[in-house]
């Protein structure tokens, strides 16, 4: 029994990810909870609040899926890509409990959104990418779905469900206060006899254990997923009280990542050929490298 554990924790649990598993029911998952770091992404661009609101999903769905990742160097690359809708581009990743993201949209068609709008009204036609680049193996796998349904979060159940055969419940919240912004999020999966990474065609929907997860699992409220006062131990605990044992591992805390240094893209540029860094090269020798993630400019000397 985790009671004990759950309860005594007094932090509230901002830019954390906390896993659990549901051992007799063959359930695992994961709680996030983005504060400051969420803040800190959205800062470097002006957003409007409806395409803040996207991309904070998907960072808090990045971090969800990335803490799956049991490779300590591993990436994962949430991307969608869609034309005729106001945004046509959004990329998140997330390696070892650092996360960034950015997205790209055309003003002049945001400002006709309302929030709650549809993936369709906001991306237009499009695709959900979801890449994997193993350290250890050095593997990368991609699973890619319709950018279809109401949410991000729905996107992702479909992707696990179509690339990964594993019934998945996923749940969002996103609230801004000001120039303030939190945003949380649950995702519980089930694996059948404790099968992960086996062969999981026995793995249904409909399997009594993960039914019981699910209804548990779906419960949970909005407010509760962003609530300040509400640690991620304590509405652990308010969904699966009953369970005979749930374990829980408090996982790396998050961190806003991004790579723009000069080191990294002395890395970059050097693979190119001398007679296209020239063409790259301005006045004064340097090559000026713009990073997307965090709105820098970077001026390298090559």
């Amino acid at each position: 029994m985790i009671r004990d554990e759950l309860l005594r924790r007094d932090d509230t649990g901002f830019d954390r990810v906390l896993a659990f598993t549901v051992p007799a029911r063959h359930a695992r998952g994961r709680l996030v909870r983005l504060g400051p770091v969420l803040e800190t992404v959205l800062s470097a661009h002006d957003y409007p609040k409806v395409v803040k609101h996207v991309l904070a999903e998907a960072l808090v769905l990045t971090s969800l899926m990335g803490s799956l990742l049991k490779d300590d160097g591993a990436q994962i690359t949430f991307q969608a890509q869609a034309e005729g809708g106001a945004v046509d581009l959004l990329v998140c990743d997330y390696r070892r409990g650092e996360v960034r993201g950015y997205l790209r949209h055309n003003p002049d068609m945001v400002g006709a959104l309302e929030e709650g709008c549809s993936l369709e009204t906001i991306f237009g036609k499009g695709y959900l990418a979801i890449t994997f680049d193993l350290a250890v193996s050095g593997e990368r796998y991609q699973g890619i779905v319709p950018l279809e349904g109401e949410s991000l979060a729905q996107a992702c159940e479909n992707y696990f469900a179509q690339s990964e055969q594993v019934p998945t419940l996923i749940r969002i919240a996103v609230r801004s206060n000001g120039a303030r912004c939190t945003a949380g999020g649950l995702l519980v999966q089930h694996f059948p006899e404790g099968e992960v990474g086996r062969e999981r065609l026995h793995a249904k929907d409909d399997h009594p254990d993960w039914e019981h997860v699910a209804i548990m699992a779906g419960s949970v409220q909005e407010a509760e997923l962003v609530d300040p006062v509400l640690n991620l131990e304590q509405l652990l605990w308010r969904l699966f009280h009953e369970e005979e044992e749930v374990r829980v591992e408090p996982l790396l805390p998050l961190e806003r990542g991004c790579r723009c240094t000069v080191e990294h893209y002395l890395g970059i540029l050097s693979s190119f050929p001398e007679e296209q860094r020239v063409e790259m090269r301005d006045d004064d020798g340097m090559i000026p490298v713009d990073c997307a993630f965090c709105s820098k400019i970077l001026r390298i000397p090559t």
